[in-house]
C-alpha cells in the first residue's frame, strides 16, 4: 500500500529529498543515513540487476520484483520509475495496478515513444501529447488510493524545445498528475519558469552528469520546486569507489590502503540483518548443538 507520507509533504509544502537506490545495499544505506524517500530509478536498477543500458530492454516484469525489493528494504516512501508504463494504456493500467501492490508511493510514467532511453541520452522521441494525456488519465483511474502519486514525465525539452516540454507539463497537470517532472532543463532560469507555469507539483532531476543544473535543495525549494530525485549519486559514487579499490588491489596486491576506506565488517552484518540471525541462534542454541552433535 502506499505511504501516506509522501502525499503529505507535497500538501505541507516541505521539500523532499529522494536519493536514487540501484540495489538492496543503497536501499539499505539510505535507510541508515535517514532520507524522507527514496527513489528507485529504472536507470540504475536495470544497470545493476541485468548489467544493460536504460533503452526500454528491461521489462515490466524486470522491474516489478526488483522495485518491490526496494520497498521490502525501505521504511520510507519510494518514488519508483515505471518508464512509459510499459506500452499501450492497457498496460500502463495494468503497471500502476502492479506497483501499487508492490507499495511504491508514486509512480512515474514518461511520454517517450516505446522502447524508451535514459532522459539525458539522445534520440528520444515523444509519443503525441493527447497519447500521453490518455496515459496520465488511465494511471490516475487505475489507482485505488489517492496517496498512490502519480508523476508524469515529459521528454520533449532537448528534442522539441523548451516551450513544447511546457504545453505539455501543463496538459498532463491538467489530465490529472500529482507531480510532473520536465526532464532535461538545461538552465536554472529554465528550471524557475516551468515552476511558476505549471500547475502542479514539480520534481527536479539532480542527475549527476546530466543536463540540469546540480543545485542544492534548499535553493531548489526556492526556485519553486517540490521534490527532487538525485538517481545517480549511489551508483557512481559507488562504482568509483569500487574501481578505486579494485585498481589499488592489481597494483599492489592487497587491499589495504589508507587511499581504501571500507565500511566497517561488523556493521555492514547489522545492517543486513545479521543480529536476527544471531539472536535466533542464541535462542535455540541448546537444540541447534544437539542437532550438531547427533547428526
Amino acid at each position: 500500500m502506499a505511504d501516506a507520507r509522501l502525499r503529505q509533504m507535497i500538501q505541507h509544502k516541505q521539500f523532499v529529498v529522494a536519493p536514487g537506490v540501484f540495489d538492496m545495499i543503497s536501499a539499505m544505506l539510505a535507510e541508515r543515513v535517514g532520507f524522507d524517500a527514496v527513489y528507485a530509478s529504472g536507470y540504475w536498477l536495470t544497470a545493476s540487476y541485468l548489467g544493460i543500458p536504460d533503452a526500454g530492454i528491461a521489462t515490466y516484469s524486470d522491474m516489478i520484483s526488483r522495485v518491490a525489493k526496494v520497498v521490502e528494504k525501505s521504511s520510507v516512501p519510494v518514488i519508483a520509475d515505471a518508464d512509459t508504463g510499459f506500452g499501450g494504456l492497457l498496460n500502463v493500467h495494468h503497471t500502476v495496478i502492479g506497483y501499487e501492490k508492490a507499495g511504491v508511493s508514486a509512480i512515474q510514467i514518461e511520454d517517450q515513444e516505446f522502447p524508451k532511453k535514459c532522459g539525458h541520452t539522445p534520440y528520444r522521441r515523444v509519443v503525441p501529447v493527447e497519447d500521453m494525456v490518455a496515459k496520465v488519465r488511465v494511471a490516475v483511474e487505475a489507482r485505488s488510493n489517492d496517496n498512490l502519486l502519480v508523476i508524469a514525465r515529459t521528454d520533449a525539452r532537448t528534442g522539441y524545445g523548451y516551450d513544447a516540454a511546457i504545453e505539455r507539463g501543463v496538459a498532463y497537470a491538467e489530465a490529472g498528475a500529482d507531480i510532473v517532472f520536465v526532464e532535461s532543463l538545461q538552465s536554472v532560469d529554465e528550471m524557475r519558469k516551468a515552476c511558476a507555469t505549471i500547475p502542479a507539483p514539480l520534481m527536479a532531476n539532480m542527475s549527476d552528469g546530466g543536463k540540469t543544473p546540480i543545485r542544492p535543495a534548499a535553493e531548489l525549494a526556492e526556485i519553486g520546486y517540490a521534490c527532487a530525485i538525485w538517481p545517480a549519486l549511489a551508483a557512481l559514487s559507488a562504482s568509483a569507489a569500487i574501481e578505486r579499490a579494485y585498481a589499488h588491489l592489481k597494483a599492489a596486491g592487497t587491499s589495504l590502503s589508507p587511499d581504501v576506506p571500507l565500511f566497517g565488517f561488523d556493521d555492514f552484518c547489522r545492517m543486513v540483518g545479521f543480529e536476527d540471525v544471531w539472536a535466533f541462534e542464541e535462542k535455540w542454541k541448546d537444540v541447534l548443538h544437539k542437532q550438531a552433535n547427533n547428526p
